[in-house]
């Protein structure tokens, strides 16, 4: 039996400072690997396109499916995912996401139709809109001492960073070495340890409501139909025109929806989303710093690929160990980071970090046909991959500024929902304009490899000049951060006894009343 304190739930305004949980770490290990599983996946089937398209007999529209489904699922559910982490449990909707993702994992790898591979995409999408601000939520919350966070938000930041530059290493190798189906059940048994280890350490923990309090089912319809409608018209706007029908309706549509959604929140008795919540100018600007960062990463890590393939004339398996620099660069910058926080404070590591990106996309944008792998894209790739992961520790405790223990989830939310909206502008503008500037360029006489890389190091100079723009844009507006919590959730009782299906640990915060297998 688990006796519980009443004045120790979980409250918007007070209570005691949690202790800290001894298996804290190993617990963010779990969290931090299942968030690069995660995110992994967005990535790792650009690399295995071709035989998967063979493979299943896509049809090349239909393979872009492939990519945006995930995309589509994950940038319009992710707000809405974070929410609902706040209201119902974060440790609850965790699972809950983990469960979709296996089942979606699993649907993918035995896909044996077009259409059974764009279902599991865009249930890996949904996935990630559950697990991911479920999981920064409780990595925020477990972590009671400032430097200590700043370390394992930088930890969780990092990996889910190495990710996405991992996703295409295994690509290519399963690819080459295996099948194309191994890129999809690789995440069984993470999924299966996950499922089995999370009930037995990680504590539930959601906002303190009333007992009349229900969730805004129309703020939360609004919020993700206009966030669908805006990915999906920059999804559409990377194959058309901006001026199509098929790009503008879905971009006026989701703009007007968003719209709505504001009018709705202002005059809701228990909002989805406190609008209050954006007049934070940290945590605005490193919201929009990083839908800019997205986009400039997305793109990059998109055209590297094809110019190592296509340019260079790498092996799908030789593409994806081309990303090895990056999946180095990253940690090792993680690791300086959290050095550097405490002593230059977040602002000072955030715009150093997304400046120095942004000189390694720069950098990257002199390449040629002529360029050698070593000599042109791994210095790029480690100064960007170096630079990128300076920034991670330091961007996610702007994104927690100022914020209460009811609203981490929230907070996540909208941090990984700016990174996907990110992410496909990346495609829609970047990947767009380098594509089209090639086209002019071969209409002018020149090669095909000689007009293709033009199109990519212009991509890769506008992205680099959005990045270093972000750092000043960091230095001008942020307040000073402070890398705690506004007011960190209590513990969950007082006193424990062990239970099946309650931790033993002092970790995480739950109201008394949201008590799950026990009496």
């Amino acid at each position: 039996m688990v006796t519980a304190d009443p004045q120790q739930g979980s409250s918007r305004d007070d209570g005691p400072r949690q202790q800290a949980d001894p298996r804290r770490w190993w617990i963010l290990a779990l969290l931090s690997s299942l968030q690069l599983m995660i995110l992994l996946d967005m990535t790792v089937v650009n690399v295995a396109l071709p035989r998967i398209q063979e493979g299943l007999g896509f049809s090349p529209s239909g393979l872009t499916w492939v990519v945006n489904g995930y995309v589509l699922a994950a940038g319009g559910l992710l707000m809405l995912g974070g929410r609902l982490a706040d209201f119902f449990g974060r440790r609850r909707v965790l699972l809950i996401g983990v469960v979709v993702f296996g089942l979606a994992s699993a649907l993918s790898g035995a896909a044996t139709a077009p259409w059974m591979m764009i279902v599991g995409r865009f249930g890996q999408g949904t996935a990630e809109a559950l697990v991911a601000p479920a999981s920064l939520a409780l990595i925020a919350l477990l972590f009671t001492d400032p430097k200590e966070r700043t370390k394992a938000l930088g930890l969780w930041g990092g990996l889910a960073g190495i990710g996405g530059a991992l996703g295409y290493v295994l690509s290519g190798v399963l690819t080459d070495l295996a099948s194309w189906r191994w890129i999809f059940f690789i995440n069984l048994p993470v999924a299966l340890v996950v499922l089995f280890l999370v009930p037995r350490f990680v504590a539930e923990s959601r906002m303190a409501r009333g007992k009349d309090d229900s969730l805004d089912v129309v703020g939360a319809a609004t919020l993700t139909l206009g966030l669908v409608g805006v990915v999906y018209g920059l999804l559409q706007a990377a194959e058309r025109s901006w001026g199509s029908l098929q790009v503008l309706a879905p971009l006026v549509v989701g703009a007007a929806l968003l719209a709505l959604m504001v009018v709705v929140e202002r005059r809701s008795r228990n909002p989805l989303i406190p609008l209050d919540f954006f007049a934070n100018r940290t945590r605005s600007t490193i919201n929009l710093v990083s839908l800019l960062f997205m986009a400039a990463f997305i793109s990059y890590t998109f055209m590297m690929s094809l110019f190592n393939q296509q340019i260079l004339g790498l092996s799908p398996l030789m593409a994806g160990l081309a990303w090895l620099p990056l999946t180095v660069g990253i940690p090792v910058g993680l690791g300086v980071s959290t050095a550097l926080v405490p002593r230059l404070g977040v602002k000072v590591v955030a715009a150093l970090g997304y400046a120095g990106a942004g000189g390694g996309l720069i950098l990257t944008s002199m390449v040629t046909p002529d360029s050698s792998y070593f000599l042109g894209v791994v210095p790029g790739m480690l100064v960007f991959g170096l630079f990128a992961g300076l920034s991670m520790p330091a961007s996610l405790n702007a994104a927690l500024h100022g914020v209460t223990g009811q609203d981490s989830g929230l907070a996540s939310g909208v941090l990984t929902t700016m990174q996907q909206v990110g992410s496909a502008t990346g495609v829609a503008v970047l990947v767009t304009l380098a594509i089209r500037h090639a086209e002019t360029a071969i209409e002018a006489g020149a090669s095909a490899p000689v007009a293709a890389a033009q199109g990519y190091s212009l991509a890769f100079l506008i992205g680099g000049v959005l990045m270093i723009i972000g750092g000043l844009v960091i230095l001008a507006l942020f307040e000073r951060v402070d890398t705690e919590l506004s007011d960190p959730m209590v513990a969950k009782a007082a006193a424990y006894e062990s239970t099946e299906d309650e931790p033993d640990q002092p970790g995480g915060a739950a109201e008394p009343s949201t008590r799950e297998g026990s009496s």
